[in-house]
Parts: structure tokens; sequence; C-alpha cells
């Protein structure tokens, strides 16, 4: 025997229907707002009204005041200028609500299959961001350089080149220290043939991990304090260091790291309170007074040291996430999530990577 199930557009529940409609309307409005922490964690971010490439211009510290004798005129001084082609590109997906799923499920079905996809939008931007700052491979960004991961070994032209580099990098190999191409200037007491042979790999921000086995997570001091020394050289302040799962495993098993963490008004929780506490915000704890950060798409070869305060990525926004309805004159047939955006490694001189692999 086959029992009929009324749905919500029948016409005893007409008045149903009617409010999960005008609640519906108002779920998708939700999804318009686009506000990811990685965003604020890693960008400046900006809105252009035009599509496509974005080029931004930025201002090198090249100006000096100096010294008027009487009757004199200071000499004239221009600003030197660096420029960064950003690629704009439109994502999206489609969302499972139809008018079938309307008339046969529950509102609250529809609103997990709403919230799934708007994870799954957060998820994606996470992970672009992620492969675009630690030099990761992956074809459906363009991340990488020429078709490959960025390696220890890669020089400051792999790295600037657009055609090979589109979301750019952190200084390569051997940076250029004169000529148009230069992205790498004296600053403070530091010059920049000073600057550009620093570290352990002639100037690079991406040097090679000082640990045994780098790649199942092992952490070396003297990696941090090099990367330090390349950022704060440049006139930044190394704040933030990224890691993956595997470091993380690494500092729990170093007793005097999580040491400062084992105090609690609860004296039965001990350190349990700082477990916790990581699984909902990700800071692991501090090492050199820098902030230690971890997520679950940085690789376990690789860890990265970071200047936030100076943000190292552009993110330009053409289009905020927008849900868009299927043939909207004949009902919902379906929903579809999209936005327009690209991204950029932009302040070179604010990160390092360290690479295990």
């Amino acid at each position: 025997m086959v029992t009929a199930k009324e749905g919500l557009m029948t016409s005893n529940l007409s008045s149903t229907a009617n409010r999960v409609l005008v609640d519906y309307k108002d779920a998708i409005q939700d999804y318009k707002v686009t506000n990811m922490p990685v965003i604020a964690q890693f960008a400046e971010r900006f809105t252009t009204e035009t599509g496509g490439d974005v080029d931004i211009t930025f201002a090198k510290p090249s100006m000096a005041l100096e010294q008027i004798e009487e009757g004199d005129t200071p000499a004239y001084q221009h600003t030197d200028l660096r420029n960064e082609r950003i690629s704009v590109k439109e994502w999206g997906l489609a969302v499972g609500v139809t008018r079938r799923m309307l008339e046969d499920s529950r509102f609250s079905e529809m609103e997990m299959a709403l919230n799934e996809a708007r994870r799954a939008v957060e998820r994606h931007v996470t992970q672009h961001f992620i492969y675009t700052v630690f030099g990761l491979y992956k074809a459906e960004f363009g991340t990488g350089v020429s078709g490959a991961s960025i390696v220890k070994t890669a020089t400051e032209a792999n790295v600037t080149t657009f055609a090979n580099a589109t979301h750019g990098g952190f200084y390569g190999k051997t940076p250029t220290t004169g000529g148009d191409a230069v992205r790498i200037y004296d600053y403070g007491e530091y010059s920049a043939a000073d600057l550009a042979a620093l570290g352990p790999n002639s100037g690079s921000h991406y040097i090679a991990s000082a640990g045994t086995g780098g790649a199942t997570g092992d952490l070396a001091l003297a990696d941090i304090t090099a990367a330090m020394e390349l950022i704060n050289s440049k006139g930044g302040t190394a704040d933030t260091i990224m890691i993956s799962p595997s470091h993380y495993k690494t500092l729990l098993n170093l007793a005097d790291f999580t040491a400062p963490f084992t105090g609690s008004d609860d004296p039965q929780k001990g350190g349990l309170d700082y477990v916790n506490d990581t699984s909902a915000s990700g800071l692991v704890g501090q090492l050199y007074g820098l902030n230690v950060v971890m997520n679950h798409y940085i690789p376990k070869g690789r860890y990265g040291v970071f200047d936030m305060k100076v943000k190292p990525v552009a993110y330009v926004e053409r289009r905020g996430l927008t849900v868009e309805e299927a043939n909207p004159g004949f009902g919902i047939q379906g929903s579809y999530m999209t936005m327009r955006y690209g991204l950029k490694v932009i302040r070179p001189e604010s990160g390092v990577i360290v690479i295990g692999e």
C-alpha cells in the first residue's frame, strides 16, 4: 500500500508554504556577506568596480630629509613605485535547494544545505589563501610557480614573473638589488646588498628546514630565529608562526612549551583548558614572543613566520558572495553562490616559509 505524502505546497498547507518561502528568502540574504577569518588575518581587502586583472601600485621608502644651508633650496625628490597585478576570477557552486525540495522537505533541511554551502565557500577561500602564502601548487587556483610548488631553490625571478607566478611570492634566492625590477631595498642600517646576503639561503625567504625530517613536522629554533632576522631587518617585526597539525603535535610533546598553559582555576583540568582554547581559535601558544597558530591546510613539510601587522596578501573583491535564484519567474528552481575575487602576495618582506620537504 502506498501512502501519499502531502508536501508544503498543498492547498491545506498554503499558509505554511508561504511562511517557508518567506523564511527562505530571508535566509539567502544572510549569505551575501563574506566575512572569513583568513581574509582578515592575511590580507588587506580592496574592492574594485572593474573586472579582470587589477593593477596596484605601491610607494617604496624613497625620500629623505636633507640639511638646507642658508639661501639654498632642497633638491626635488620623487617617489619610487612598484606595481603588482592581481588576476580576478569568478568562483561559484550550485546549491541543491530546488522547488521540489521546498515542497517535500522541511525548512531545516534547506537551512542545512545553505549552511554546508557557506562552509564550502569558507574552506575554499581558506585553502586558496594558504596555498598562495605557502607557495603550494594547485591547478585549480593557479598557485605555485610554473605548475609546481615554490621550492627552497627558487630564485627571485621565479616568484616575481607574473607569467610564472600569478599569485606572487616572498623574496626568492639572490633577490635583485638594483634595476627596475628590484623589490628589496635598504632599510635602517642594512644595505640592499646586506639584506640579499642574510639568512641561510642567499637572502631567500624560502629556506630549508634545519630540523631532521622536517616533512614529519619537526621544528628547528634556528629556522625561527633566521626568519625573524630576515623579516625584522626589512623594517617589520615577526609576530606569528603558522604551523601544520604535525608541527602542533611536535610542540605538544615539548613539556616546556605547554607548561605556561597548565595553570587553571580547576587543578583537575590542568592543560586541558589550553587544548580546548586551541581547538576553538587555532592559537597554540607562543615561541620567542611569536603567536603560534595551527591551520589544517598547511602541509606537514612547511610552516611560515610572518609579520601579520603588515598584511602579506592583497585580496581584491569585484563582487562578494552572492546568492542567485535560477529562473526566478518560475519559482525556486535552484540556488547559486558566486563571487569574484583575486589575491596575491604583495609584501614580500613580511613572510618566511620554512621548507622541510
